[in-house]
């Protein structure tokens, strides 16, 4: 199985800027070891099932927790049985269409 995940998570009651929470979160991703692609809006996890995909976006609020009274966490999934490596193969599918695009 091949779980996608894509969040935006951030504390709102920060200072402007995010970058430094974001940080934190993808610190803790990386940590994992898990496949994962940050973008400027989102980022995107793989995992092998709905459950741990559920535990990276805890694991996300609970690196946040202690720097705000208010976290907000916007998630999308894409769960496909009988797959995996899809967070590289997703866009190579498109790329073997019309060639390469910016990832």
């Amino acid at each position: 199985m091949s779980v996608l995940v894509s969040f935006s998570i951030f504390p709102t009651d920060a200072e402007e800027s995010k970058s430094v929470y974001v940080s934190k979160v993808i610190e803790r991703i990386r940590e994992s070891s898990l496949p994962y692609k940050l973008t400027p809006m989102s980022t995107v996890v793989e995992t092998e099932s709905l459950k741990e995909a559920l535990a990276v976006l805890a694991q996300s609020y609970e690196v946040l927790e202690p720097y705000s009274n208010r976290v907000y966490l916007s998630a999308t999934f894409d769960i496909r049985k009988n797959k995996s490596g899809r967070l590289a193969g997703k866009i190579q599918s498109i790329e073997n269409k019309i060639g390469k695009v910016n990832t």
